[in-house]
């Protein structure tokens, strides 16, 4: 083999990668139109997708410095998932509430609303991070809270969160009888809450919660809602020890297949979970909000969904980057707040709080159109 066939064979292995995970990148754009119980993987190529987004991008990069055309190959599968871009990235300019809308009565259908799975406030005996919740939100002049994962302990009681949480003078919270089992969730607000619905999940510790939010002479219902983890988090040292720990390519590959056996199950209960999210939507005679930690980025199922009978706030009032979840590079964006045609949003952002949670909080401002 001469000096020329060598070269030749060293650039077509890039090429070719280069084209494979460009491919690989164009089909996980359509992740979120497959149903998990018909689609095994698929919906483990979508949970991928930021990251083979940037590789796409180291890629592109590598060939534009050799001064290759290839650099357009890797930049044509990141244009072709435009729809997952725009789910975290928008250009938008702020709309400014009217100055005065925001006082100690409802005035003029503005509302301001913030979702946040505060992970059982940390567990902590004090409080301190509960409070440091209450003051903020306070500060940011929130009308509705979401909480999931508003979890108590024998030191710090549901009682203490509650008084913490005073200025928002109506609550829902479940009976320690409904959550039992159930990772527990909460809705606090300046406003009369109405027709509360706790709403559990067949073999799963995630739970919803409809209520509606009398607003002078406008309702809204609100559907507060975490579904069910990937589980990603939690077995990740396990799938990782199983790999470290063999040298065996066919435990290896048990390894592997137990680790997307057990993705698939989830995404099959989250999407089942989505499917009675939107017919509590669709069911509503008000217009809806739905928010909560959906375990899901925007190339899932769940996002599909939702996105395909509500708004997604951020891309009606967001700008700039938007991830929710503080881990894993800042790369996922898993909580969200939907809404209906009939609300206008305003603003939606995402404050990097370091408290007590994995999670960012979500708040957005927004005016229900009479």
């Amino acid at each position: 083999m001469g000096k020329s066939e060598i070269k030749s064979l060293f650039l077509s292995i890039p090429v070719l990668l280069t084209i494979a995970l460009a491919l690989i990148t164009m089909v996980a754009a359509f992740s979120g139109n497959f149903d998990p119980a018909n689609s095994r993987y698929m919906p483990v190529l979508g949970l991928a997708l930021p990251a083979l987004l940037l590789c796409n991008l180291l890629v592109a990069i590598c060939w534009a410095f050799a001064r290759r055309r290839w650099a357009f190959v890797p930049l044509a599968a990141i244009v072709f998932n435009y729809g997952y871009i725009l789910a975290i990235f928008q250009f938008s300019f702020t709309r400014e509430i009217p100055e005065g809308h925001y006082s100690s009565n409802y005035a003029d259908g503005y509302l301001k609303i913030a979702t946040y799975n505060v992970g059982n406030f940390g567990g902590e005996i004090t409080g301190y991070s509960c409070k440091e919740i209450a003051r903020y939100m306070k500060e940011q002049k929130v009308d509705v809270l979401c909480f999931q994962e508003c979890g108590d302990n024998q030191y710090f009681p549901m009682d203490s969160i509650r008084k913490v949480f005073s200025h928002w003078r109506y609550a829902m919270i479940p009976t320690e009888d409904s959550i039992r089992g159930v990772l527990p969730i909460a809705v606090f607000s300046r406003y009369p809450l109405i027709n509360p619905q706790f709403i559990s999940y067949a073999q799963s510790a995630n739970c919803s919660m409809q209520c509606d939010i009398v607003l002078g002479r406008d309702t809204v219902r609100l559907l507060n809602n975490h579904l069910q983890t990937t589980s990603v988090s939690q077995n990740r040292r396990k799938w990782e020890r199983g790999l470290a720990n063999t040298n065996d390519t066919r435990r290896e590959a048990e390894v592997v297949q137990g680790a997307i056996t057990s993705l698939h199950d989830n995404f099959v209960k989250r999407a089942e979970q989505t499917d009675t999210i939107c017919q509590l939507a669709l069911a509503s005679p008000y217009p809806v909000l739905a928010c909560g930690d959906f375990n899901s980025l925007p190339s899932s199922y769940t996002y599909a969904e939702l996105s395909d009978i509500l708004k997604d706030g951020f891309r009606t009032s967001g700008r700039g980057y938007m991830y929710t979840y503080r881990y894993f590079k800042r790369l996922l964006r898993i909580d969200y707040v939907f809404h209906s045609p009939s609300i206008r949003g305003y603003r939606y952002y995402s404050p990097d709080l370091d408290l007590c949670s994995d999670h960012n909080p979500v708040l957005m401002e927004m005016k229900i159109k009479r």
